[in-house]
């Protein structure tokens, strides 16, 4: 018995353009495009590329920045049948050759500033055979705009697809050794999205508007699906780099009211002065993904913007898709039982989280082991990559490579990378549970540990300290600060006062590029 044919994804921006033709889809500076002027581009250019000879399955490597040309990219890929492979712009370009060369492109699409990136994708992927330029085209490319222009009024047909045909290859970070695609598809994601929709911003339609803060090829492009599927407008900043100013004159002009970041930006919006001169009342919903939020910036955030924080906690490989903290699940007062502190909430509609031992068993409540997901919104494996995808799905579950623990409630806590603990003296430490209290003190502004070896205790914590603005601070005055607050097995044998702190493209702390750093300034010796 033949399996029923899956929903092309790229049917949301269809039907939502017919349901609201001449109500705004996409906004950037003072540029405005409706979702009838979005559907026509895609279609025109869905016609451009099958002329060109790309077919179902072909994958299309786009390295932009966000702009209405990424926007639509995703969706002509999808309604092709093809797969997208969006990079961070802010990859070097042997960097984007390997993502070239190891999805095996046979299209980019990439901005006239990327040239180089060009160059190098073409030495390396052996796939590649057309390249289609956002902006002046080089001998041998193709103008994106002209394309358009030649196919306006096309159908651009939507290719049939079965729900395991991929849609999206979604790059790991790469924080062990190469990126990694993980594989989602038709089937998966139209769960993904409907999920999203009931768990993070429930309630939204076309009067809805979302602003984009983080590039839309990773977190913000799922997100940025959501409001197309709502029909809810979205705002792209007019720069790559994110103005608190200019976000909150934003989100006053367009009566914003959701957006999705990282706590990284949340906190750096909230203390900027410009949050206390726009009104930003409209904000319905504040997600924030890729690390739960500090709890002395949580509280901050909650008194400056009220109860509209949403938190979730995912990897790419299942979407975001593990647990997800509602508004009225975070409080700024401590004492009040809905503040969940600590906690990344309870496990999303539709999905099963584990907290499971090195011999895949259960551990008890309140016990710490590996996070491990399963459902219909896990990834179905790694793009030519056999060995990581049986490592990932061990058992039948996906590991997220997180521990944490479960409590009587089923909320889940994270304590931790298992690549961040560290084993002192024999004991346990869990970094993150450590930073939680140094960013009590009042001269703290952001702060990272890490374990590093040691002759003597096998291995021992390093903090890396940034301070607030004209805050004086020294180590003695720190480590005073974890008395009777943090048990002194855990307490830092070393800590070191930096500027800033290094970040990723999404803008995560990265521990790597500390520990590199550390000891490329001689701070530490091997």
């Amino acid at each position: 018995m033949n399996a029923a044919q899956s929903m092309n994804l790229g049917l949301l921006l269809t039907q939502t353009a017919r349901l609201f033709p001449n109500r705004p889809a996409l906004i950037q500076g003072e540029r405005t495009w409706t979702w009838a002027e979005v559907e026509q581009r895609v279609a025109a250019m869905t016609d451009a590329l099958r002329e060109l000879g790309l077919r179902k399955g072909d994958r299309i490597l786009v390295q932009s920045r966000n702009n209405v040309q990424l926007f639509e990219s995703c969706w002509v890929a999808f309604r092709l049948g093809c797969v997208w492979v969006p990079t961070n712009f802010r990859l070097t370009p042997p960097e984007v050759a390997y993502l070239g060369a190891s999805s095996g492109a046979t299209a980019m699409i990439a901005e006239d500033v990327f040239a180089g990136h060009v160059d190098a994708v073409r030495a390396e992927a052996a796939a590649l055979q057309h390249v289609i330029t956002i902006g002046e085209p080089r001998t041998g490319e193709h103008s994106y705009e002209e394309l358009i222009r030649k196919h306006l009024g096309a159908e651009g047909a939507h290719e049939t697809v079965a729900y395991d045909d991929p849609l999206w290859f979604f790059y790991t970070s790469g924080t062990t050794g190469r990126p990694k695609a993980g594989v989602l598809t038709h089937g998966q994601m139209a769960f993904v999205v409907t999920n999203h929709l009931a768990d993070l911003i429930p309630g939204t339609n076309e009067r809805d508007c979302s602003i984009v803060v983080a590039p839309l090829s990773h977190g913000a492009g799922i997100h940025a699906l959501l409001n197309v599927a709502r029909g809810a407008a979205a705002v792209l900043l007019p720069g790559e780099k994110l103005d608190p100013e200019m976000f909150w004159q934003a989100v006053q002009r367009y009566r914003v009211t959701n957006v999705f970041t990282v706590p990284t930006i949340v906190k750096m919006l909230v203390e900027h002065p410009a949050v206390d001169r726009y009104d930003h009342s409209s904000l319905r919903y504040v997600i924030y993904a890729g690390a739960p939020m500090y709890r002395a910036d949580q509280k901050l955030a909650l008194q400056k913007l009220g109860k509209v924080l949403v938190q979730y906690f995912g990897l790419g490989e299942v979407t975001g898709n593990i647990t997800v903290l509602t508004p009225d699940m975070h409080s700024a007062e401590d004492n009040d039982p809905n503040a969940n502190i600590g906690s990344c909430g309870r496990p999303r509609t539709g999905m099963e989280v584990a907290i499971l031992d090195a011999e895949l068993r259960p551990v008890p409540v309140g016990e710490v082991g590996e996070i491990c997901v399963r459902g219909p919104a896990v990834f179905s494996g790694y793009h030519a990559n056999p060995d990581a995808t049986a490592k990932a799905l061990r058992a039948g579950w996906f590991h997220t490579g997180d521990l944490g623990k479960l409590d009587e409630r089923g909320l889940l806590y994270i304590t931790g990378r298992e690549s961040d603990m560290y084993i002192s003296g024999g004991s346990n430490v869990y970094p993150r549970e450590v930073e939680e209290v140094l960013l009590t003190h009042p001269a703290v502004a952001e702060v990272a540990v890490l374990g590093v070896p040691d002759s003597k205790w096998g291995e021992v914590g390093v903090a890396v300290v940034v301070r607030r603005e004209g805050a004086q601070l020294n180590c003695d005055a720190l480590l005073a600060h974890l008395e009777n607050r943090c048990a002194r097995y855990r307490w830092p044998r070393h800590v070191f006062f930096w500027d800033a702190l290094p970040k990723s493209g999404y803008g995560k702390i990265v521990k790597k590029d500390i520990r590199q750093l550390l000891f490329d300034r001689g701070d530490l010796r091997t």
